[in-house]
């Protein structure tokens, strides 16, 4: 078992890695209130069953928790065809959730022998020797192998030893919100619609690293944005962005180039480059770490027949995303 602490000063969550069989010892945890759940992305959803689960803790003198797995099961049970991408990587999921007033999260490490407890063993060691007291999670939501185990067994697999919540889906106009529906907003490159899932705007986090420089010899330097982790990247195109630099916290307006960059290289790279010019700003940034904030898609890829003409396409969209900022109003439900 490993426990550690996220930014100890602004994140108070207590973080517990379980292999399976875990090690816990019951005497050793207080009687808790747990959210159940993968929770890939922490949207409005998953926070209506985090918070509720947070809700009943501070109701009966418990302790919340959340639990969750890692990898993604599709990982270990061979659904996935290509490496998963997530919504929120790990460390932003863990984040996210501190920021939600946890006091302790468990990620279950989701391994083949793991998939296969039946539900009844899944309940007996992952919430009755952990002292849970009171589970919360989704409607959908199913356990042990194969999903046998739902929230409409869980009253038999309890042994009476804890009560529970069924938290019903939360909709935007007509669609359940959930991860799915997320990742094909992301995938369409329509950021703007995640806000009203989110209650935030998507963002990805990494490291300023050396480039191939040739912006700054055309009048527009970037910052090109290593990503940290497995983050779900938009289709290839310009967008309208903010860049916040995480030592100093501040934060500008932008707009980010991702992609392959075909005007200047015939082969493709390996993956696609995220280059951020961002306005008014001088500073050399190099080996900062940034956050890089999704507002709007300006345009699709394109190559251009010359600098000249590239030139003119960017100014074209420095201007459109200087007039979305001048718009744009700060939504006032934003976890991040």
């Amino acid at each position: 078992m490993e426990v550690f602490f996220i930014e100890k000063v602004r994140y108070k969550v207590e973080v517990y890695y379980l292999d399976h069989p875990h090690q816990m010892q019951l005497e050793n945890t207080s009687p808790l209130a747990m959210a159940l759940g993968f929770f890939d992305g922490v949207h409005l959803g998953h926070q209506k069953v985090i918070l509720a689960a947070k809700k009943e803790a501070e109701q009966r003198g418990f302790k919340s928790a959340v639990m969750s797995f890692d990898p993604h099961p599709s990982v270990v049970l061979g659904r996935s065809v290509q490496h998963v991408k997530y919504i929120t990587p790990l460390k932003e999921k863990i984040r996210l959730i501190s920021n939600l007033g946890i006091d302790y999260f468990f990620i279950i490490r989701f391994t083949e022998e793991f998939s296969n407890l039946f539900p009844q063993e899944f309940v007996d060691h992952y919430l009755i020797d952990l002292n849970v007291r009171h589970v919360v999670a989704g409607f959908d939501y199913s356990y042990g192998r194969m999903g046998k185990g739902t929230m409409e067994t869980l009253p038999f697999h309890s042994r009476q030893k804890f009560t529970f919540s069924i938290i019903e889906k939360l909709k935007f106009h007509t669609e359940k919100i959930s991860s799915t529906i997320i990742r094909r907003y992301i995938h369409e490159g329509d950021m703007e619609q995640l806000p009203n899932l989110l209650g935030r705007f998507y963002t990805t986090s990494g490291t300023v690293i050396h480039g191939e420089k040739r912006g700054r010899t055309i009048g527009f330097p970037t910052a090109n944005v290593d990503l940290h982790d497995d983050y779900l990247l938009p289709p290839t195109g310009v967008y309208a962005v903010k860049l916040t630099i995480s030592s100093t916290k501040q934060t500008y307006e932008g707009v980010c180039n991702v992609g392959y960059k075909p005007t200047f290289h015939k082969e493709k790279a390996n993956k696609p480059s995220v280059e951020v010019f961002i306005f008014d700003f001088e500073r050399e940034i190099y080996g900062e770490l940034v956050t890089v904030e999704w507002h709007r898609r300006l345009r699709s890829e394109q190559k251009f027949s010359g600098v000249n003409e590239l030139i003119a396409q960017i100014e074209k969209d420095k201007q459109n995303a200087h007039d979305y900022f001048e718009k744009y109003t700060p939504d006032t439900c934003n976890l991040s």
